[in-house]
């Protein structure tokens, strides 16, 4: 099995750059796979006998990550109207969701007024039970966070404003 999370980002980069829905690799007796099925559909990709039982298709299913305490800083300000934002938007590279801090209690990577450089970490996103460090592709200050942390997110969704 790839082990190496270089490999593992590949393999997902090659997944959404091909438009396909699924891929499985084996090396040996190990094998991962990949798929671009919703998560809340425990039926797609599960043999019946494995459903309602705790278990994926390489094995026991991880224990869901605890809830995201509440954040105490000033809320983001969410919007549907991109056409009006003023700025360059960074947008979402994967589905997943959004999350602005390494972990809960920690410290947000990136506030409004905070000026970034491209390559600054401004927040992470949870696909697959991966935790990818989205990096800003703009330097500029933040001036609007779109998305409310622990938010699913799409592919290409608009995540903050750097003007």
């Amino acid at each position: 099995m790839p082990t190496d999370i270089r490999k593992i980002k590949k393999l997902i980069e090659l997944l959404e750059a091909s438009g396909i829905a699924e891929i499985e690799i084996k090396e040996g007796e190990d094998s991962v796979r990949i798929s671009r099925h919703p998560q809340g559909n425990p039926s797609l990709g599960l043999p019946p006998a494995w459903m309602g039982h705790g278990y994926g298709p390489l094995g026991p299913m991880p224990a869901a990550p605890p809830a995201a305490p509440a954040v105490s800083e000033a809320p983001a300000t969410p919007t549907t109207d991109v056409d009006t934002i003023q700025g360059h938007v960074l947008l979402s590279p994967m589905v997943g969701t959004f999350y602005r801090s390494a972990s809960p209690g920690s410290k947000p990577f990136i506030e409004i007024g905070q000026r970034v450089n491209a390559g600054d970490p401004v927040c992470i996103i949870e696909a697959m039970k991966m935790f990818n460090q989205i990096e800003a592709d703009h330097a500029g200050v933040v001036t609007r966070i779109l998305v409310e942390n622990g938010q699913p997110v799409e592919y290409d969704q608009p995540l903050l404003v750097v003007e």
